[in-house]
């Protein structure tokens, strides 16, 4: 009997607190979005803000009937909230900014000096490949391409241990041909 009556004071409780906070809710909601919006600038970001506010309060659960000042109280969480906000948004924005800065100057600059240059590499290293044994013209690319021996050796057919000084064959003799034909252009 003791327990019915206990439930149905706690059901009776959590009721009134329901009803209590959606009146405090209604009451203070409009105050303190038009607080965040102010502060942060952002009407979604104020939103949530406020919402994350109401949900604090909720967690609160202030007595009835004690001093305490609900209008004071989200006021103040409201604005702690929006300052933790607009900290967060200027330490990221100087973290993205910073990022972007080092990103902008670790690349270089293409000038069209520079492009032409490099088509003309690409060119002559396409003109040699072309010259060369097919086999080590394969090995080259499959290598540059960042394949391993073990694959490269399956893929041609070859013994992976054979690999290595194959390699080592192709790269001196592309190089060779690559020399020549660059002497031969100028």
């Amino acid at each position: 009997m003791k327990n019915q009556e206990k439930e149905a004071s706690e059901s009776i409780s959590s009721e009134s607190d329901s009803a209590s906070f959606e009146t405090l809710f209604a009451e203070h909601w409009a105050r303190i979005y038009r607080l965040l919006c102010r502060l942060v600038g952002d009407p979604a970001e104020a939103e949530d803000l406020a919402l994350e506010t109401f949900f604090r309060l909720h967690q609160q659960r202030p007595q009835s009937g004690s001093s305490f000042n609900v209008g004071g109280w989200l006021h103040r969480v409201a604005t702690n909230l929006g300052l933790h906000s607009i900290r967060s948004f200027k330490r990221r924005e100087h973290y993205e900014l910073t990022a972007g800065k080092y990103a902008l100057e670790e690349t270089a600059p293409d000038h069209p000096s520079e492009i032409m240059a490099q088509e003309e590499e690409r060119r002559l290293a396409r003109s040699v490949l072309a010259r060369m044994d097919e086999r080590q013209s394969r090995l080259l690319i499959m290598r540059h391409s960042g394949i391993a021996y073990k694959d490269i050796a399956k893929e041609l057919r070859l013994s992976p241990t054979s690999i290595g000084p194959l390699l080592l064959r192709a790269e001196r003799e592309f190089e060779k041909r690559y020399r020549a034909l660059v002497q031969e252009e100028e």
